[in-house]
């Protein structure tokens, strides 16, 4: 098995991520760190070490939906030592990772899981899975700037795909809208962006969903195991 594949199955990080870590020299198989993509693991004899800590296949899937609290990083560490999302997650003995990313300001629904196949899957741009977020912006979109944000705006040096914009509730003493956004992508600070670029910058920020799966009644802070119709169904995405 292909090294980056056999990381990925083991749940460590997705096949992209595997990658980055066999390129930065943090991967050794039998003690010899290995920087060749194209490395053959046997999965019954070798020994794979991942900065130094051993990996294997031999834990059960987990897969969990999280309602993740303002203020926390989707990664393990950052330079600012800011709380990580994996510092919620105190009864799993399994390593668990995030799919994709939802950034320190934003709250709301955010899957984690060591299935990295399943991980590549649903953070790879071609499988078009719909996020949709709850986001409190200031003053009221008019429809020309909804229209806009719907067909794709120019952000740095990309376009974005077609979204789909809703107004839920406007309070106008207050000078802001409550809307529903949509968008498949994932980019960095993505609707942020968008929202700033037709004049109207968020003010709060919350994923509500990412498909079909929802939080249902998971509090802030806390998190739920996905059910077996779930994982089927994010297993099934084409």
């Amino acid at each position: 098995m292909r090294i980056n594949k056999y990381i990925a199955s083991c749940g460590i990080a997705s096949r992209r991520k595997a990658e980055e870590l066999i390129n930065d020299g943090r991967v050794s198989v039998n003690g010899k760190i290995i920087t060749e993509l194209s490395f053959q693991v046997d999965e019954v004899k070798d020994i794979v070490e991942i900065d130094g800590e051993k990996i294997g296949l031999d834990e059960k899937e987990v897969y969990i939906v999280l309602n993740k609290p303002e203020g926390y990083i989707t990664t393990v560490k950052d330079q600012f030592d800011r709380p990580s999302v994996l510092d919620l997650i105190t009864d799993i003995k399994e390593r668990i990772y995030p799919v994709g990313r939802l950034d320190y300001e934003t709250s709301g629904l955010l899957l984690l899981t060591n299935d990295g196949d399943l991980t590549y899957k649903l953070t790879h741009p071609k499988h078009e899975i719909d996020k949709t977020y709850m986001a409190i912006v200031k003053g009221v979109p008019t429809n020309e700037e909804i229209e806009n944000f719907e067909k794709g705006l120019y952000i740095e040096d990309y376009k974005t795909a077609p979204a789909k914009f809703k107004i839920v509730k406007i309070n106008e003493e207050k000078n802001y809208s409550i809307c529903q956004i949509k968008i498949h992508e994932g980019r960095n600070r993505q609707v942020r962006k968008m929202c700033r670029a037709i004049n109207h910058p968020v003010l709060r920020l919350r994923r509500v969903a990412m498909g079909k799966i929802t939080l249902k009644e998971t509090e802030v802070g806390s998190y739920r195991h996905l059910t077996n119709d779930e994982i089927k169904y994010l297993k099934g995405i084409k």
